[in-house]
């Protein structure tokens, strides 16, 4: 069975994502729903973040987009999706996502 989607902020939509992005980042998800583990290029650590949480690195046609987030054993849990302008990722960026993980752990807690 496959895991949902948890969208805590970001979406993928044409624009601003061209349609092969939007594609391709459809089908890199749907492996991630699948339970499939991603690797280097598509997808990297970020456990600067928290454990089990990456980036999925999509290039599109004019920029590069990234979509953080977090793989667990029942969902796939977004935090962000931004368009990538350095080659570091923004330290606003990363606190932003570690706030969104711990307002949703404290949702999910029962």
């Amino acid at each position: 069975m496959d895991k949902p989607l948890v969208w805590l902020r970001g979406e993928v939509k044409t624009p601003p994502f061209s349609q092969a992005a939007r594609l391709e980042a459809g089908y890199a998800l749907r492996l991630l729903q699948q339970g499939e583990s991603l690797g280097l290029p598509h997808s990297r650590p970020m456990p600067v973040i928290g454990p089990r949480c990456h980036e999925l690195r999509i290039n599109d046609e004019s920029c590069t987009f990234r979509i953080i987030y977090r793989a667990d054993t029942d969902a796939v849990v977004i935090l962000d999706v931004v368009k990538k302008k350095t080659e570091q990722t923004p330290q606003s960026v990363i606190q932003t996502c570690k706030r969104r993980l711990r307002d949703y752990e404290r949702l999910m807690a029962p």
